[in-house]
């Protein structure tokens, strides 16, 4: 093992394949570093952010760029491959810990892997795969291999109890982090209460939802002005999604203004009266910024057939489960369209009971979702360096 200055230095693996779960490892790589100084190696894999805090990544993750059933099939032998040369590495470098971070298809195989030919390496599982909505049997299986489970949202922890998983401790959501921008000053709370309403059109962050959602969202905008309401709306997305953005809303007869980029898409939220949304972690988004929302998704059809049969949950959008209640309106598969889209929508424009409904709920999300006076990232650390101290528990 190497030596720093005459110490031992603490080797940690970290493992996360997609740009989420890259900010959380590299925020967590930020405060261990602050922890243990120059006495810690990092490698794994990971993305640009990781990478700068000092990770050595075997492979860049844009090669699990993968979405959908069909894409990740095709694309099988080239995933277990990464996967096994991702445990072979961690198994040779034989870390104090290793992180997982989401992306629990590819993760969880290589923490079993890991798990089987090296039971004394410490496994901590940062992002809880979503035993609560589907596969609840993932969660005794997690027991043999995983030694504590870093949960995002609140109320993970007593489904993990309640189904027999590992420890899980609630850290905390990386938004909590991230409320003086999303709500709005006086000046934008002025706008947003003011005329014409801005309405936040959000189809979606992958390019295959950008496809199936900005023709019916598009439709529904059409059906809210010919009903003669006056609205500004705004499109933010992301730079390699705007040339497909673009011409997917030429042909709007409602013309959104589309922005770019984190900020402007924050300040966007700061000054929206109302949102039309693809369901997925931007419902927490608007929920802490106070917008309330209609929610849609689609699917293909054979994702949309396997999931019919598996998940476990009366609501699939985040912010209701946070919340306890569904007080957001959620329209999927076929009940997506413009039909239901546009009467809901315009009781989240209007002073309705609908949209009091959703605000009353959204000044819960604070104390809903608090963490105390320690950052996300800390109490993630926290339970990472203890858990290395601990070593692997007796199975």
């Amino acid at each position: 093992m190497a030596r720093v200055a005459g110490r031992v230095a603490r080797r940690i693996v970290l493992v996360a394949t997609e740009e989420s779960g890259d900010r959380l490892g590299a925020s967590l790589m930020k405060v261990l570093r602050q922890r243990l100084g120059d006495a810690v190696e990092f490698s794994g894999v990971g993305g640009q952010g990781m990478v700068r805090e000092g990770l050595v990544s075997l492979f860049p993750i844009e090669e699990l760029s993968i979405v959908g059933f069909s894409a990740v099939i095709k694309q099988l032998p080239k995933i277990l491959r990464l996967i096994r040369q991702t445990a072979d590495a961690i198994v040779d470098t034989a870390p104090d810990v290793l992180v997982i971070i989401d992306s629990p298809d590819f993760t969880q195989r290589v923490a079993r892997r890991v798990h089987a030919r090296d039971g004394a390496i410490p496994i901590v599982n940062y992002v809880a795969p979503t035993v609560w909505a589907w596969r609840p049997g993932r969660a005794r299986a997690m027991r043999r291999y995983v030694d504590h489970v870093l949960a995002l949202l609140p109320f993970e922890p007593a489904a993990y109890q309640r189904l027999g998983g590992p420890p899980c401790t609630y850290v905390g959501h990386p938004l909590i982090e991230q409320i003086a921008s999303l709500r709005p000053n006086a000046e934008e709370q002025a706008r947003r209460d003011g005329a014409p309403p801005v309405l936040l059109v959000l189809p979606g962050s992958r390019r295959s939802e950008v496809a199936r959602h900005l023709a019916i969202f598009g439709e529904t905008l059409q059906r809210l002005r010919a009903q003669g309401l006056v609205f500004e709306a705004v499109l933010p997305t992301t730079p390699h999604l705007e040339a497909a953005v673009r011409t997917g809303v030429a042909s709007w007869p409602v013309a959104p203004r589309i922005v770019l980029g984190e900020a402007d898409k924050r300040a966007a939220f700061r000054t929206a009266r109302a949102a039309l949304a693809k369901s997925g972690t931007v419902t927490l988004e608007l929920a802490i910024s106070g917008v309330p929302m209609v929610t849609a998704y689609r699917v293909g059809e054979l994702e949309a057939f396997i999931l019919r049969r598996v998940i476990r949950v009366q609501s699939v959008i985040l912010a209701n489960l946070v919340i306890g209640e569904n007080v957001i309106p959620e329209f999927l598969q076929e009940a997506c369209t413009p039909d239901n889209l546009a009467p809901a929508l315009a009781d989240m424009i209007a002073d309705s009971p609908a949209r009091q409904r959703q605000l009353d709920a959204f000044a819960r999300f604070d104390t809903i979702m608090s963490t105390g006076a320690a950052s996300p990232s800390v109490r993630a650390a926290d339970i990472v360096l203890e858990t290395m101290r601990k070593g692997r528990r007796a199975s």
